[in-house]
């Protein structure tokens, strides 16, 4: 009998225990990468073996590209799984994937490094007619310079990161007055977080929804779009509450751009998932970026397609394995996702310490992905996600009500998290009405 293929999980939290079950519902045997801090993490009790990476800091375990392949290496690992976050999107560590004989399981590495710099792919993604926020993607030379280039794209403009994510490096400026400050602090903001201080310029949207476009290709030219995803409820730009699929949208104007993300990316011959983000205002879409990698939202995309979205990246990196038809994908249903952080939900201080009790929500077509359990203890070290509390039902009303009584039914103590801000959202006027936008949260209902 033929030995079973053998994955290796470089990372943790959520995205890991997702990843092995993924893996081991294929048969697949699992290897687990950990930092000291994240012994008792339970994907690696379920892991075939466990490999102890470094401390606590990132830099040091989950980021340390020498300690995970050599890991790799230890067990005899085929691929190497990076999930999201970390080393997910680095072009470097993928290329030392393949010239280390692993299969890294996401796209090139190529287009890794062409999609992580946020000016190249504009400019590329401009290229393959997906449009684009109008704004300034050149050299900032003097103060002068880009003062007059500014004046002609119009106030307010908000400067990003090329390099950047998650709200780092980017500064929104309404007038003359303070545009040289910005781009000061959003370089020096870049230059720290990234490594890299270039930034570029974009027209602000004032009351802009973020609509994004799941797709999955072949690597050799096949790609299928798997619909829309509505993750305008944020905070610091950091997602809350996902929906799919987005409703309220121009229905010609989102066919168009679901069929232009598939040809962008069946040009670039994109492998494994990926995800085309875009400002949505006036019935029109503006590209932002697009993430190659799996996004935390892929449980909603899931829900609604019936489609397994990391067993897809596993079967296409270990055996070919492409069997998604574009004529056969239909939305069923309405789906949503909670995270369920480790914050105070009023003032969002993080709250890491051990979870004393842990009741799970259950029922038809209601998800929980997670780590924790009573005992568990949350670290400081890391991102505040402990958990994604995901229902699916026929439409959004209802999908709302199913998502009230899971959360309802959801118990977590111990230590503080965003719960009561999820239901406190829920009963929103403007949420249940659509009637949002991507600043909606910061503005309206957490004044």
């Amino acid at each position: 009998m033929k030995n079973p293929k053998k994955i290796l999980i470089a990372n943790r939290g959520v995205i890991a225990i997702r990843a092995l079950r993924a893996a081991k519902e294929l048969g697949y045997q699992v290897a687990s990468v950990y930092s000291t801090v994240d012994k008792d993490q339970k994907h690696l009790k379920l892991s075939d073996e466990a490999i102890c990476i470094g401390p606590a800091a990132s830099k040091e375990s989950y980021l340390n590209e020498a300690a995970i392949i050599s890991a790799a290496e230890l067990v005899g690992a085929d691929a190497i799984y990076p999930g999201f976050g970390f080393l997910a999107e680095n072009a470097s560590f993928a290329e030392k994937c393949k010239e280390s004989g692993f299969e890294f399981i996401g796209p090139d590495p190529k287009v890794i490094n062409v999609m992580g710099d946020k000016i190249k792919a504009k400019e590329l993604i401009e290229s393959l007619g997906v449009p684009t926020v109008p704004g300034y993607t050149g050299q900032i030379q003097s103060q002068n310079q880009i003062e007059n280039i500014v004046e002609e794209v119009g106030y307010p403009v908000i400067v990003k990161a090329s390099s950047g994510g998650g709200g780092k490096g980017m500064r929104v400026v309404y007038d003359k007055s303070e545009l040289w400050d910005s781009i000061i602090g959003a370089q020096n903001e870049a230059k720290l977080a990234f490594g890299n201080d270039e930034v570029f310029i974009e027209k602000y949207l004032k009351k802009p929804r973020h609509i994004e476009i799941q797709i999955f290709g072949d690597g050799k030219g096949k790609v299928v779009h798997l619909y829309s995803r509505d993750c305008s409820l944020q905070r610091k730009y950091q997602k809350i509450v996902e929906e799919a699929p987005a409703k309220n949208l121009n229905q010609e104007k989102l066919d168009e751009i679901q069929n232009i993300c598939v040809k962008a990316c069946s040009e670039l011959n994109y492998k494994g998932a990926g995800t085309l983000e875009f400002l949505y205002e006036d019935n029109e879409f503006f590209f932002i970026e697009m993430n190659t990698r799996i996004q935390v939202e892929h449980t909603v995309t899931e829900m609604i397609t019936g489609v397994d979205l990391v067993q897809a990246q596993l079967l296409l990196a270990l055996e070919d394995k492409f069997d998604l038809d574009q004529e056969k994908l239909k939305i069923n249903g309405h789906a949503m996702q909670c995270r369920i952080n480790a914050e105070d939900a009023e003032t969002f201080i993080p709250s890491p310490g051990e979870i004393t009790r842990v009741h799970r929500p259950g029922g038809y077509h209601v998800r929980f992905e997670s780590q924790i359990y009573s005992g568990y203890k949350v670290p400081s070290n890391y991102d505040s996600l402990i958990a994604e509390v995901i229902v699916k039902d026929g439409d959004r009303r209802n999908t709302i009500n199913k998502m009230r009584m899971a959360l309802t039914e959801l118990v977590i103590e111990g230590i503080e998290t965003n719960q009561a801000l999820h239901l406190k959202i829920l009963e929103d006027k403007g949420f249940q009405n659509i009637d949002y936008y991507i600043k909606y949260l910061e503005e309206e209902l957490i004044k």
